[in-house]
């Protein structure tokens, strides 16, 4: 498929052509690449999410075009690599097997018990880590033909090999992590590449600079402790906490602003959709009540972009298997394109 956007009317019917919004246009033709990592072998909740990328992909396509930030960001170019049926296998493969693990630590037993469960473990964490490699590897590839690129989940575990191939590009930027859970558990469950542990692999590696926490809501005393104990490397902005200021009056831009400027000036956005309301996401994997609107964090955006701070990458996770989760994840991708392509425009 050559790139055909200079002939293409944005106001037709969505073509069902295999691509993100049916737009007519090629791996080497698009600006943006994004990556589907259908993957939830550690969630510990509910199923589903590794067909997140599938439901944003046929829900999409109904989407229409005209976005209020940026009326011509379809023109940039936006190409969904096909959505890989190996990893949708291996995926099944090793989510069986860490049912295992989770029941049995859910029982209060030791993985030694028998039968052993140790070495299962351990081959869920090699695969884990191929997947990252593989993501990291693409990621790479892309960046270097001077694409930009993004990544849709699966669980939050995804998008690891993103931020690794960042971090081989950026030398320091931060992270705007909207989600109802800090994710920074060290080897939730033993998995060293929990949906739970996502962020705190991602501290590991020094060019990110500044992790900021938007909604969070669901949260452990350690991960609390480490917030606390990060010496302002995470800035956590608590759901009850922001309700509080906007229930006393406090203005949602003011403090969008104040969030905003806790980021250096390249950003990735990394949103799991449970930070949102549960109504906008009821099958994601582990839904918490509250969270925040979408276009409340539409608005948080569009300050970050207001701000002349780049977005330099974006990860959309956690969209559970259901028609309405699709769509709302259909539109985030969409927005998250146009203002990652709006904030490179400025």
């Amino acid at each position: 498929m050559i790139n055909q956007l200079q002939d293409y009317n944005p106001s037709g019917v969505g073509e069902i052509n295999g691509n993100l919004l049916g737009l007519p246009c090629d791996y080497d033709s698009a600006n943006l690449i994004v990556f589907a990592v259908p993957w939830e072998v550690t969630v510990s909740y509910g199923a589903g999410t590794a067909n997140g990328p599938q439901r944003i992909l046929d829900a999409s396509v109904q989407l229409d075009l005209f976005d209020f930030d940026h009326p011509d960001g379809w023109k940039q170019g936006i190409f969904l690599v096909e959505i890989p049926q190996e990893i949708i296998e291996k995926n099944n493969y090793y989510r069986d097997l860490a049912a295992q693990i989770i029941e049995r630590l859910a029982q209060g037993k030791l993985l030694t018990d028998t039968p052993d469960l140790t070495p299962v473990l351990t081959e869920i964490n090699q695969a884990s880590q191929q997947v990252n490699q593989w993501l990291f590897t693409q990621c790479q590839v892309a960046m270097n033909q001077g694409k930009q690129v993004a990544v849709i989940g699966g669980d939050h575990s995804s998008p690891l090999g993103y931020f690794q191939a960042l971090s081989a590009k950026y030398p320091n930027f931060g992270i705007l992590h909207i989600d109802a859970h800090a994710d920074l558990r060290d080897a939730y469950e033993g998995f060293e590449f929990s949906h739970a542990s996502i962020m705190f692999n991602g501290l590991k590696l020094p060019q990110i600079s500044k992790l900021v926490q938007v909604g969070l809501r669901d949260i452990s005393h350690d991960e609390v402790q480490m917030i606390d104990e990060s010496h302002g490397r995470i800035v956590a902005y608590y759901d009850p906490m922001i309700k509080q200021k906007l229930y006393g009056g406090t203005n949602w831009i003011e403090l969008s602003r104040e969030i905003v400027n806790h980021l250096p000036e390249y950003v990735h956005i990394s949103f799991d959709v449970d930070g949102l309301d549960p109504k906008l996401c009821p099958n994601t994997g582990t839904p918490v009540p509250g969270g925040l609107e979408l276009e409340q964090v539409f608005c948080l955006f569009r300050e970050l972009v207001n701000s002349g701070r780049k977005i330099i990458g974006f990860d959309v996770c956690e969209v559970g298997d259901g028609e309405w989760d699709g769509n709302v994840g259909a539109r985030v991708v969409y927005k998250l394109a146009n203002l990652m392509d709006l904030s490179h425009k400025q």
